[in-house]
This record gives C-alpha cells, structure tokens and sequence, in this order.
C-alpha cells in the first residue's frame, strides 16, 4: 500500500506551511505499509518553542483554508517542545530541535520510502546544524 494522494497533497501544503516559517529539516516518510493508522508522517524542527508554534498555527490554518482539514488531535500545545498534529491520514510532528536530535524519529522510519516534498521543505534539510553551528564557537562550544 502506499500513501494516498489525499495524504500527499496534506504533506505537501503542511511542508510548504512549514517552511514558509522556517522550519529545518523537513522529511516526510510514507508509513502506510507499516501502520494501518496513518498513511504518512512529516518531522520538521525548529530552535526554539515559540517557533515550533508558529510552524504548527502556520500548519494548521493553511490545511484549514486550503484543503478544509482540520487535525482530530493536537497535542503537546503546553510546552511547546514536540507539538503532533494528527489529520487521520497524515500525522504531523514539529519539535524543538533538542527533542529532534533525542527522539531521532528518523532513525525509527529510516526504512520507510521518503516522500517527495516541494523545492522551498527540501531546502530545509541541514537548517538545524547551521543554526547551531552558528549559535556557538567553532571549538570552545561557547556562543559567538
């Protein structure tokens, strides 16, 4: 089984939302032959937890007013830290970027195809190590 073209196009407008607000490493893995759940899942990131809530507000109007979907489930709003958006057909997870490196949920998907995303959420990929390479001193880990 592979992902529906239901659940492709809320990836793609959810990727694009994402980066539109600058989101890092966006990935989008089709799960369906794994899961009877969900068809897909998109992992993006972001620096700090008011990010991470602009991404998801971004994600959730823009599949609202383009697509009219609205998620059954949003989860982890409090803290800001791993926010899961869950559309039935696709499931949405933006997390701070400490969480991403920890949880690692790439390496539990690894084996899943990858889906194709739009040029502006493959631009993405890499983000988060720039972003921290730049917050702190090439050698002593300190802050520029």
């Amino acid at each position: 089984m592979t992902a529906t073209d239901r659940s492709i196009e809320l990836i793609n407008a959810a990727a694009q939302a994402a980066a539109d607000k600058l989101a890092h490493d966006i990935i989008a893995y089709d799960v369906s032959d794994v899961l009877s759940i969900t068809d897909a899942f998109l992992l993006a990131s972001a620096p700090s937890d008011r990010q991470v809530k602009s991404i998801v507000d971004e994600i959730e109007e823009r599949l609202n007013k383009e697509l009219g979907a609205k998620p059954v489930r949003r989860e982890g709003d409090r803290e800001a830290r791993w926010v899961l958006l869950d559309y039935v057909d696709i499931v949405v997870h933006v997390q701070h970027s400490e969480e991403r490196v920890f949880y690692a949920l790439e390496r539990l998907w690894k084996d899943c195809p990858e889906l194709d995303l739009p040029e502006d959420a493959k631009a993405t990929r890499g983000k988060a190590a720039a972003h921290a390479e730049a917050m702190t001193g090439p050698e002593d880990g300190e802050l520029s």
